[in-house]
């Protein structure tokens, strides 16, 4: 019985990271199609400091070689995909707390600009500011981070 509860566990574990895995591919991709739609084409990837928080979010180290050489963090998840310089924030932590702020602003800048009289851009105000604020709290939990 105890070698079952073993093999069970063992089993789940096992499941568990494969469907990490898959996630972290996924939106590995979506990151990479968000950039090309940027005009953006992504080289490599700089996995060691990049960080995945599956399901939530993934912010990824990416190199370009075109349109010019250049290195942005790149965040996919369960929220807009956004990307910045790397020259903004110098580990995975830093760049989630820039976007953050940023998308906190952005919000703001939609709201006096009026065109949140929009069902549409309301909404997606709205959902900056949630995401903004889910992003602060995860950057503030050491536990995340280690």
């Amino acid at each position: 019985m105890t070698e079952e509860v073993v093999d069970k566990s063992t089993e789940q574990a096992q499941d568990q990271e494969a469907l990490r895995e898959q996630w972290v591919r996924e939106h590995f991709q979506k990151a990479n199609r968000f950039l090309a739609e940027k005009g953006i084409i992504p080289s490599k990837v700089i996995a060691d400091d990049s960080r995945y928080l599956a399901p939530y979010l993934a912010v990824w180290k990416m190199e370009s070689k075109q349109p010019k050489k250049q290195t942005f963090w790149v965040m996919s998840g369960d929220l807009p995909s956004d990307y910045v310089d790397v020259k903004v924030a110098a580990t995975a932590r830093e760049a989630i707390r820039h976007f953050s702020m940023m998308w906190q602003l952005k919000a703001e800048n939609l709201h006096q600009s009026g065109v949140t009289k929009d069902k549409t851009q309301l909404d997606f105000a709205n959902l900056l500011i949630s995401r903004a604020e889910s992003l602060h709290h995860m950057c503030n939990d050491d536990k995340i981070w280690g």
